[in-house]
């Protein structure tokens, strides 16, 4: 598959686009720029933002990655799948 401008693409001719005042006014909608919206972020996006203030722990970081570049770091399988399931059974035990 080749990636590159899909106008260079035989068979393929660039989309019109709109002109005028109300192909302006549309962009700028679309853009955001002007006019209002209502934002609601899902419950799933609300828990993930509700963890975001967990306590970051650079040291660990540090180790683990050092022990990456230096092939010593093993993964323990069981504990991820573990892990998973732990946090799954809390999300899904939360009041929507």
């Amino acid at each position: 598959m080749k990636i590159g401008n899909p106008i260079d693409k035989p068979g393929l001719q660039p989309v019109a686009t709109p002109r005028g005042k109300a192909a302006d006014a549309e962009r700028t909608t679309a853009a955001g720029s002007t006019g209002s919206a209502k934002v609601e972020l899902s419950n799933a996006a609300t828990t993930l933002l509700d963890g975001a203030d967990a306590d970051f722990d650079a040291a660990k970081v540090e180790r683990i990655s050092n022990a990456i570049s230096q092939g010593q770091f093993k993964v323990n399988p069981e504990a991820i799948a573990d892990k998973l399931l732990a946090n799954a059974r809390e999300l899904l035990s939360r009041p929507h």
